[in-house]
């Protein structure tokens, strides 16, 4: 017999390691409720944001197909367009010049504000469920991701409390200008990415510093006033290359994707930042003369990575076909209202409609923070003292706030003949192609930091101001929360496109003519391409292009004749007098669009006028579904 032990049972490794499986499953369980509970307040914050997104924005979601926003549906109807484009991405049919618009010339998509990476980044959820629903998602999840980057920045970077950050950051993400502008401006409310491009620059700064004095979270001043070590503590002997190397090519991946999100935004934070670069270093030139050299080289790597990705696009946008080099928008009509900073915004909860009077628009109720917030942003900045980061967020806050009021200061809605400082960069190529009242929209994040910091202070400390400073802030506030945009009846499809029946008039590629062409001031035919996901192209429509005086920015194009007399029987009515001249005219038109057939839907206003007209221009019609088609 053997004396050697007995083997154990096959099974018993299989039971060995089954018996892990619980181990394991456990531990990864124990870890997972560790990182709830340490960010626990960032994901209550986080829900917060959320709920007060879907109250503003609640208007839409019963039936985002079948709702609209009441005070722009015009530009909710563009960028419900540029998202069906943007989501042939997916289909690799996609280009920075669409053929899908304003055939057949087309539309250089980064001449428009049509926020390609949403569109890309949302082309499944367009793709599958229409362009209407990926515009009430992005409309809410713009105000909520905007105001949880802001909440993330204020409690890391500052190492503020987070009652404190979520009341700022509330102000970033729902202050009036956002909530007005999210009447149909995904560009602009898209800002979830500057609190990231504010990080870069600020451990940029940091790791350039070799003795890492910029102030760090962790119970000392924010703004520069303690020494800390670590990867930027004293005593490191030189600026740290590799946080610096990382932190420059970190920022220019964000910028690039920031510029197919909206570049009016980015142009608006690089000119915060450096106002408030020049600021703060005037107030602690100590920091200047020891992280100039280091910071500048980061930034020069930056702005060179950057340029690599951004070039071929930039250039397209400015000098490539159908592109424009100049703004289309006057400074002077898009001016900021003095009156309109101590006013309370008509989307606010406390607002009054007759405040409207003060601005070109609801999307643009940028300035009106009302007299109670600007009143403790004041006092908090003062309270607060002489600190670099404080003297530089009051800085650009002036600045931006000054620019805003643009070439001319108008009071009341009346034009004195005071100079604004817009004035001095009036026509400098880039400036020009940004709204003098949206640079007020810079002066929310600068606020809500001052804010922040004194709410953080207040907090922190003891005596009356942990009682005060907490309850003035919340009282500044409320007269500022948002109220629900309001929203209306979308007009319900022709079947003629709903039901697909469009194919039979047009191949895929090819040019559907609706009869009358969108326009700028109309462009409500160009949902018929946004429900068929941009598969057709039409004529004319509501975009940017060089059709002004000498090749100039203008919105649309100008008109065809056969297009123009169709749209004033459209606006009319009657039948013109149609003969030879009227017909040639009417076949080079429709061989300049390629169209394949032209389409006027039941419901269409003077309908038997036009159909009367087309039948004389181009023969007898067809009917499909609900609509008349001739086809050319």
């Amino acid at each position: 017999m053997s004396s050697a032990a007995p083997t154990a049972p096959d099974a018993a490794p299989d039971q060995a390691v089954r018996s892990d499986v619980p181990t394991r499953a456990a531990g990864r369980w124990a870890r997972l409720r560790a990182a709830v509970a340490r960010h626990r307040a960032d994901l209550l914050v986080g829900l917060l944001f959320a709920a007060l997104a879907g109250w503003v924005t609640h208007g839409l979601w019963p039936d985002p197909s079948g709702r609209v926003l009441a005070l722009n549906p015009e530009d909710q109807t563009l960028y419900e367009w540029f998202l069906a484009v943007d989501s042939r991405a997916l289909l690799g049919d996609f280009g920075l010049l669409t053929d899908r618009l304003n055939a057949p010339d087309g539309v250089n998509l980064m001449a428009n504000t049509t926020v390609i990476a949403l569109g890309v980044a949302f082309a499944p959820v367009t793709l599958l469920f229409g362009a209407p629903v990926t515009f009430a998602l992005l409309a809410g999840l713009n105000l909520a991701g905007t105001a949880l980057a802001w909440h993330l920045l204020f409690t890391r970077l500052l190492g503020a409390r987070p009652l404190a950050a979520a009341l700022g950051a509330g102000l970033c993400g729902f202050g009036p200008g956002i909530v007005s502008q999210t009447n149909s401006h995904l560009h602009m409310t898209a800002q979830w990415l500057v609190p990231v491009i504010v990080w870069l620059v600020v451990r940029l700064l940091r790791a350039a510093d070799p003795l890492g004095r910029v102030g760090r979270p962790g119970g000392t001043p924010p703004d520069g006033g303690g020494h800390h070590g670590g990867d930027g503590g004293p005593g490191r002997g030189g600026p740290d290359r590799r946080r610096m190397l990382t932190s420059a090519v970190g920022l220019a991946a964000v910028v690039s994707v920031q510029v197919f999100v909206g570049e009016e935004v980015l142009f608006l934070t690089a000119l915060t930042l450096l106002v408030m670069a020049v600021a703060y270093a005037l107030a602690d030139r100590a920091l200047l003369r020891r992280a100039l050299p280091g910071f500048a080289g980061g930034m020069l790597v930056a702005a060179g990575l950057a340029l690599l990705v951004l070039g071929y696009p930039l250039w397209f946008q400015f000098a490539g076909p159908q592109g424009v080099a100049d703004g289309m928008f006057s400074p002077d009509y898009f001016s900021a209202d003095l009156a309109s900073w101590w006013t309370l915004s008509p989307l606010s909860a406390a607002g009054s409609d007759e405040a409207a009077r003060l601005t070109t628009g609801p999307a643009e109720y940028n300035t009106f923070l009302g007299w109670p917030l600007l009143v403790v942003t004041l006092g908090c900045a003062v309270w607060l003292g002489r600190r670099p980061l404080v003297l530089a967020c009051a800085a650009g806050a002036l600045v931006m706030g000054a620019l805003s009021l643009g070439p001319d200061v108008v009071v009341g809605g009346d034009r004195t003949s005071i100079p604004g400082p817009y004035a001095l960069l009036a026509g400098l190529p880039v400036v020009d192609g940004a709204l003098p009242m949206r640079f007020a929209l810079a002066v929310l994040p600068l606020a809500g930091t001052l804010l922040v910091l004194a709410m953080d202070r207040a907090l922190r400390g003891t005596g009356r101001a942990r009682r005060l400073v907490p309850a003035a802030v919340g009282l500044a506030l409320l007269p500022v929360l948002p109220a629900p945009l309001p929203t209306a009846e979308r007009p319900a499809l022709p079947e003629f496109i709903a039901a697909g029946h469009w194919r039979e008039c047009v191949r895929p590629g090819g040019v559907l003519v609706p009869v009358p062409l969108p326009t700028p001031k109309e462009p409500w035919p160009m949902r018929w391409a946004t429900a068929a996901d941009a598969a057709f192209a039409m004529p004319e429509g509501f975009f940017i292009a060089p059709y002004g005086k000498g090749g100039t920015a203008a919105m649309g194009t100008w008109k065809r004749p056969t297009s123009y007399l169709l749209s004033e029987v459209a606006k009319r009515g009657g039948r013109p007098a149609i003969g030879d001249r009227e017909r040639r005219q009417a076949a080079r038109d429709a061989d300049r669009w390629g169209a394949s057939c032209f389409a006027v839907a039941d419901g269409t206003r003077h309908a038997d006028d036009l159909r009367a007209t087309l039948d004389q221009l181009y023969g007898p019609s067809t009917r499909i579904a609900d609509a008349w088609i001739w086809r050319v």
